[in-house]
């Protein structure tokens, strides 16, 4: 048995090395983080970007919307987490996570949780209610 797929391309552009790609869950939205360490918000309708941040002089290695807040997150070579606003493109915060290259975010669909991970091997639990106190 053999399945067949079509694939249609519907947004392509050329740029640096992507390292992360995020789907917005309610707007056409697609959030990329580049080696560049830039940030990009595009729109998946018109194919167009709605923003771009410099984030770091290093590579981004991750970035997470989180919509409750109008946010989104970035992770980057730097060790720093950054977090702006998507609708204004200003810097909401900006803390020193991690002793080594942070790879991974994930942000809590109700409470006020961010985690990380990075190659220092050690994974923490942020909490944007209480500063970005880490209680871990």
């Amino acid at each position: 048995m053999s399945i067949k797929i079509k694939v249609k391309k519907k947004l392509t552009s050329r740029s640096q090395r992507v390292k992360c790609a995020e789907l917005h869950p309610t707007e056409p939205w697609m959030l990329t983080s580049l080696y560049d360490g830039k940030a990009y918000i595009w729109n998946t309708d018109t194919k167009k970007v709605l923003k771009s941040v410099l984030v770091s002089d290093l590579p981004v290695r991750t970035a997470k919307f989180v919509p409750r807040k109008n946010w989104f997150i970035t992770a980057s070579d730097d060790a720093n987490i950054r977090v702006f606003n998507y609708n204004t493109g200003e810097k909401v915060a900006e803390f020193s996570a991690h002793r080594d290259y942070i790879r991974s975010l994930a942000v809590h669909p109700a409470r006020p949780f961010l985690l990380s991970c990075a190659d220092d091997a050690a994974i923490r639990l942020w909490d944007w209610e209480q500063k970005w106190a880490c209680d871990f």
